[in-house]
C-alpha cells in the first residue's frame, strides 16, 4: 500500500485520468474530490462489498427450481 501526506487543496493523479484532492479535513474526517471518466465507476468500500454480495447472491440460482420447471415442461409437451 502506497501511503502518502496531503494537506487541503492538494491532490494526487492516478495514471492519466484520475485526480483525487483533499478538499476539506474536519477533525477525523477528510473530504475527498474525485475526478475521473465518467465510465469509472466509484464507490465508497461498504456500498462496492454490498453490490459485490448482491450480485454473487443474484448469480447463484436453486438447481431444484430448474429440475421443477423441466419437469413441468415435459409433462406440458405430452
Amino acid at each position: 500500500m502506497l501511503v502518502l501526506s496531503r494537506k487541503e487543496q492538494q491532490s494526487i493523479k492516478i495514471g492519466d485520468d484520475i485526480e483525487i484532492t483533499v478538499v476539506s479535513v474536519e477533525g477525523d474526517q477528510v473530504k475527498l474530490g474525485i475526478n475521473a471518466p465518467k465510465n469509472v465507476d466509484i464507490h465508497r468500500k461498504e456500498v462496492y462489498v454490498a453490490i459485490q454480495e448482491e450480485n454473487a447472491q443474484a448469480s447463484q440460482f436453486d438447481l431444484n427450481i430448474l429440475n421443477e420447471l423441466a419437469e413441468k415442461n415435459s409433462e406440458s409437451e405430452k
